[in-house]
C-alpha cells in the first residue's frame, strides 16, 4: 500500500462524518417550525381516526335509525325500580286481578343480547342497554312502547365476553336525556328524541373504577341537574356530574379503598339533610348531596362475593340491607346528634330467615317483601319477624318483582309470573302464567299504563295486564 492510499484510508472516517452532519442539517432545514412533537399514544392512529374515540369508545358511537314510531301512551317507569326507586308503581291505572289460563295478552316481543338488563319507560319510549355479540357492539336502544319496534339505537364497538350474561343495568330517562352505563362502566348521555350523544366517559379511565365480577350492575341516578354514580375509584367513591354536560360537580374521597359493587346508589333524607347511600365492597356509606363529603360509614355490612341488592330506606333513619351468598340481612339504625350521624346495627337475620341474592326488597305499608335464598316470597315486619312465606311449592329463584295497585308481580327463573295480593296477613296468590319460555329470567320488571315489560336471558316482551 503506497503513501497515497494510506492517506485516503485515514481521511475516510472524517469524510463520512462530515457528510452525515451535512445531511442532518439539510433534513432539519426542511422541517417547519414546531413540526417535531413528543409522540403521544393514540396520535399514530390511522388517517381520519379520532384519537379521543380510540381511548373512549363512546365517542365513536353512531346513531342508527329504525322504523319504530313513538306513540303517546300513558305511564312511566323512568329508572331502576321505578319513579321513586322503591319498586312500586303509584299509577292509578286499573290492573286485572285474575288472568285467563293463557295469561295476559302479549302485545309484542323483541330479541335481546344475553343479559339481565331491565328497561326504563317514558312518554311512549322504552330504553334498553343491550349488547350485540355478533357485531361486538354495545347499544342503548330506544323502542316504541306501542309495538316494540326500534326507533333508534346508539351503538359503539366494545369487546365483552360471555360471563353469565353481559348486560345488567337499567337506564334513567328524563324529559330530555337518557343516561345509561354499559357492562364495562362506560357512561353515556343521549338525546331522548334523536339518540344523539350529549356526553360520555369511562369510570375506569377517568375515575379509576374496577369493573366488578360479572360486569357492572349499577344503575345511574339523576337528581335535579346531577347524575350520581359510584365509581369506587381510589379518590372517587361517589361522583356527581352535570346532567347537561357530564362535567364533574364533586367527588367523594375513598379513605377505605372500597371498590364498585353491583348495588345502586339510593337517595336519602335524614334530619333535613339530603344524602346518597351506597353499599361498597367493604361496607355501607353515605355522602352529602351538596358536595360529596362523607357523612358516615360502617363495616357492619359487607358481602365478600357480590353485593347486588340496594339499601331499602325506612322512616326513622333505618336502612334494611340484604344479600345472598349466606349474608342474610341487617337493619341499620342511624342516629343524628349535633350534625353528626352514627350508624349502629339494630338486628341481623340469618339467611334462612331472610336474605336477597339479587333483587332488592320492597317496603310497603310497614312491611318488607322479597324473595329469600330458598326461593320463597316472604313478608317481614320491621322487627325482622317472618309474617308469612309462600311455601316450598311456590318458589321464585332469583327472578324480579314489583308492586302496582296493591298487587305483586313476581317471576321465577323460567319466566312464570305470579300475581300476589300485597297482604300483611297471609300469602294470597291470585293468578299465574308462563309469560316467557326462556331461562335466567332475572332482569327487573317495568310497568307503565297497564303494560308490563319482562325479559328472560335473550327476549324482551310486553304484556297487557290492565283491567278490562
Amino acid at each position: 500500500m503506497d503513501l497515497k492510499d494510506r492517506k485516503f484510508i485515514v481521511a475516510l472516517p472524517a469524510v463520512v462524518a462530515a457528510l452525515a452532519v451535512l445531511m442532518l442539517a439539510l433534513w432539519y432545514a426542511r422541517q417547519d417550525d414546531g413540526s417535531l412533537k413528543v409522540r403521544i399514544p393514540g396520535t399514530d392512529a390511522p388517517p381520519g381516526a379520532d384519537p379521543a374515540a380510540l381511548a373512549n369508545p363512546v365517542l365513536a358511537g353512531k346513531v342508527l335509525k329504525g322504523d319504530g314510531q313513538v306513540v303517546a301512551l300513558p305511564g312511566a317507569w323512568p329508572q331502576f325500580r321505578g319513579a321513586e326507586r322503591d319498586g312500586i308503581s303509584r299509577e292509578t291505572t286499573a290492573l286485572a286481578r285474575s288472568w285467563p289460563a293463557t295469561g295476559p295478552r302479549e302485545l309484542w316481543s323483541v330479541e335481546a343480547g344475553e343479559g339481565y338488563a331491565g328497561v326504563a319507560i317514558r312518554e311512549g319510549r322504552v330504553f334498553l342497554f343491550d349488547y350485540d355479540r355478533e357485531k361486538k357492539q354495545s347499544a342503548l336502544r330506544c323502542l316504541s312502547l306501542a309495538d316494540g319496534k326500534e326507533v333508534w339505537r346508539f351503538a359503539y364497538q366494545l369487546s365483552v365476553k360471555r360471563n353469565h350474561g353481559m348486560t345488567r343495568t337499567v337506564p334513567v330517562v328524563t324529559d330530555r336525556f337518557v343516561i345509561g352505563m354499559d357492562p364495562k362502566c362506560n357512561v353515556v348521555c343521549l338525546d331522548v328524541a334523536t339518540g344523539e350523544l350529549r356526553w360520555g366517559f369511562s369510570l375506569v379511565r377517568e375515575y379509576g373504577a374496577t369493573i366488578p365480577p360479572w360486569y357492572t350492575g349499577q344503575c345511574p341516578l339523576v337528581e335535579s341537574n346531577a347524575v350520581i354514580l359510584a365509581p369506587g375509584g381510589p379518590n372517587a367513591l361517589l361522583i356527581a356530574v352535570d346532567l347537561e354536560t357530564g362535567k364533574p360537580l364533586w367527588q367523594s374521597p375513598n379513605p377505605r379503598g372500597w371498590n364498585m359493587t353491583h348495588s345502586s346508589v339510593m337517595p336519602m333524607t335524614l334530619a333535613g339533610r339530603r344524602s346518597y347511600v351506597y353499599c361498597g365492597s367493604g361496607g355501607v356509606t353515605a355522602v352529602s348531596a351538596n358536595n360529596g363529603s362523607l357523612l358516615w360509614d360502617t363495616t357492619d355490612w359487607r358481602i365478600s362475593i357480590a353485593n347486588v341488592p340496594s339499601p331499602v330506606l325506612l322512616d326513622g333513619g333505618q336502612l334494611f340491607l340484604s344479600g345472598g351468598y349466606n349474608a342474610g340481612a341487617l337493619m341499620l339504625q342511624l342516629k343524628e346528634a349535633a350534625g353528626q350521624v352514627t350508624p349502629r346495627t339494630a338486628f341481623k337475620l340469618a339467611p334462612e330467615v331472610f336474605g336477597a341474592t339479587q333483587q332488592t326488597p320492597v317496603l310497603y305499608e310497614g312491611h318488607l317483601y322479597g324473595v329469600r335464598p330458598d326461593g320463597q316470597f316472604v313478608c317481614l315486619d320491621l322487627a325482622g319477624k317472618v309474617i308469612w312465606a309462600s311455601g316450598s311449592g311456590a318458589q321464585f329463584g332469583i327472578g324480579p318483582f314489583l308492586l302496582a295497585n296493591g298487587l305483586f308481580f313476581v317471576m321465577n327463573d323460567s319466566g312464570k309470573v305470579s300475581l300476589i295480593e300485597a297482604s300483611a296477613v297471609s300469602y294470597q296468590p291470585l293468578a299465574e302464567a308462563q309469560l316467557l319460555k326462556g331461562r335466567e329470567s332475572w332482569g327487573p320488571f317495568a310497568i307503565a299504563g297497564g303494560r308490563l315489560i319482562a325479559r328472560d336471558l335473550t327476549r324482551l316482551a310486553c304484556f297487557d295486564v290492565g283491567a278490562k
